[in-house]
């Protein structure tokens, strides 16, 4: 059995950290997309350019969280509270 990164949010659809692997990985993700957005301020001199050197490699970056996020964590669902939870 592997062990759980991200567990489900309770409300809504997504993950949220529940390890410190979790963790680093939401750290990793966040640090990156700062370098990202300085680099693209740094070295664009139009709007086209600040497109390029950021908003793909950001998508990319979030497609990979999701990834991780989908392989090491629970699978997600549409939770609205812990009902599930609460009748165990």
């Amino acid at each position: 059995m592997k062990k759980i990164w991200f567990v489900r949010k309770r409300y809504g659809w997504g993950w949220t950290p529940a390890t410190w692997e979790g963790w680093t990985v939401l750290v990793v993700y966040f640090a990156l997309v700062m370098m990202l957005f300085r680099h693209a301020n740094i070295s664009s001199y139009s709007e086209g350019d600040a497109l390029m050197l950021f908003l793909l490699p950001f998508m990319m970056l979030t497609v990979l969280l999701i990834g991780v996020s989908y392989w090491r964590g629970e699978p997600p669902r549409w939770q609205w509270g812990n009902k599930d939870r609460e009748s165990m």
